[in-house]
């Protein structure tokens, strides 16, 4: 590779990391092609784009950005390294790695991830990550959640209509 390919390589990269909230670096080393492909058809699905690059290019791709991923450098960038960029969600690239894994036991492997800048490293933090929730899916609760207490007192209004109908007339009526 000349030197034109990998700085085109480390701009595009630098490019995709700065407009992308979301990022997860895995290990799917020793898999076949056919399980690799079947990765990628998952992460497709979804709108998750798999990418898999050296490490040296995606360190002088993250060191391009304001964020400081040096924490990345001594355990996530070493070995063997796929790139999930999730434009929308956290938690969708967790899930597809721990769905994958029912078919595959322990492969793909967890390096780190990258949730709005917040870093988290090792295989550990899966689970957590698996169970974060969207924007889209935070603002729907919070929507619910102050509708709750409307919706009591109309349903309460409504359930002792006749009620509250007597109560206004004999009040009126003093």
């Amino acid at each position: 590779m000349t030197r034109e390919e990998k700085a085109q390589i480390i701009e595009n990269l630098t490019e995709k990391f700065s407009n992308t909230n979301f990022f997860y670096i895995a290990d799917a080393s020793g898999l076949t092609v056919a399980q690799v492909n079947e990765f990628r058809g998952l992460c497709f699905e979804k709108g998750i784009e798999y990418l898999v690059v050296k490490n040296s290019l995606i360190k002088k791709a993250l060191e391009k950005l304001d964020t400081d991923y040096a924490p990345f450098n001594d355990s996530v960038l070493k070995g063997f390294s796929g790139v999930l960029f999730s434009p929308e969600s956290g938690s969708e690239p967790a899930r597809i790695i721990k769905d994958f894994r029912k078919s595959v036991e322990g492969k793909p492997v967890l390096k780190g991830a990258s949730i709005d800048s917040d870093l988290f490293i090792g295989e550990e933090n899966l689970e957590t990550l698996s169970k974060l929730k969207s924007k889209t899916e935070l603002i729907g609760e919070v929507i619910s959640i102050l509708q709750s207490p409307a919706k009591n007192v109309i349903s309460a209004l409504q359930s002792g209509e006749h009620t509250l109908a007597g109560l206004v007339k004999t009040l009126s009526e003093r």
